[in-house]
C-alpha cells in the first residue's frame, strides 16, 4: 500500500457493509469490472473513491473495461486511476467522479499500447 499512500481502501466485508450486499455480490461487482480490486498485504482491496453512496461509482466499469482494452493490466489501471494525470490536471478517478467520463476514456484509450 506504499505505492498507494493517499488512498483509502476497503476490505470485500467493507465493502458488503457499505454497499449493503453480500460476498458473493460483491466479488461479482468485482468480476464484472463494476469495481477494480487488488490484493494487498494478501487481502483483496478496493479504493474508497470507487464507491459512490452505497453504490460503485458508475461511470468506472466502462472505463475499466477501456483500460483493459488497452492493454492495462489490473494493476497498470489501478495505478493509473488513482495517480494524478497529466492531462487532465487531477486523477483519473476525479475527473471521473466530476463527470468527466468521455475525457478520462479517451486519455485512456490514446495510453493504450
Amino acid at each position: 500500500m506504499s505505492d498507494y499512500p493517499d488512498v483509502q481502501w476497503l476490505t470485500i466485508p467493507d465493502l458488503t457493509t457499505a454497499l449493503d450486499l453480500k460476498v458473493s455480490q460483491v466479488r461479482r461487482l468485482i468480476e464484472d469490472r463494476a469495481l477494480l480490486a487488488l490484493r494487498l498485504d494478501g487481502v483483496w482491496k478496493v479504493p474508497a473513491d470507487f464507491i459512490n453512496g452505497n453504490e460503485p461509482l458508475g461511470d468506472l466499469r466502462g472505463t475499466i473495461v477501456v483500460l483493459g482494452d488497452s492493454g492495462f493490466t489490473d494493476e497498470e489501471a489501478m495505478r493509473w486511476l488513482l495517480s494524478t494525470e497529466d492531462s487532465l490536471g487531477t486523477s483519473p478517478i476525479d475527473a471521473l467522479k466530476h463527470g468527466r467520463k468521455a475525457e478520462v476514456r479517451r486519455v485512456a484509450q490514446a495510453l493504450g499500447f
